[in-house]
């Protein structure tokens, strides 16, 4: 399998930066699809940002132009560089990975098969 940890969050002001990584271990030459995604309290999980082994990359809107997903292969470690915060991205933020896309939406939560243990985003006003 593949085991994946996430760091760097922490608690900012709007219109803060924060930049969290996902190390990942393992049989990570198998997975296809690597993406962030978002839980706030008393809601659904939210797919936040997608990137391939290709490197296309998916936003949900909510993050367009102020997020950004990048992956260093060589270190197997996955980054969500975040700009402009706002309260409303407050939430625990996990890493998951997929060997492959069933349905073809890098965006849907039940795509992905391994999964980190989060890392708390709070962005104060």
């Amino acid at each position: 399998g593949v085991q994946m940890v996430e760091s760097g969050g922490g608690s900012v002001e709007t219109g803060g930066t924060l930049r969290l990584a996902c190390r990942a271990s393992g049989y990570t030459s198998t997975i296809t699809y690597w993406a962030w995604f978002r839980q706030a309290p008393g809601k659904v999980r939210e797919g936040v940002a997608a990137i391939s082994k290709r490197g296309e990359t998916d936003y949900t809107t909510s993050v367009t132009g102020r997020f950004t997903i990048s992956r260093d292969n060589a270190e197997n470690t996955l980054f969500l560089q975040m700009n402009s915060l706002k309260p409303e991205d407050t939430a625990m933020y996990y890493c998951a990975s997929a060997l492959f896309l069933r349905r073809g939406f890098p965006l849907e939560s039940d795509e992905y098969d391994y999964w980190g243990h989060g890392t708390q985003v709070t962005v104060s006003s």
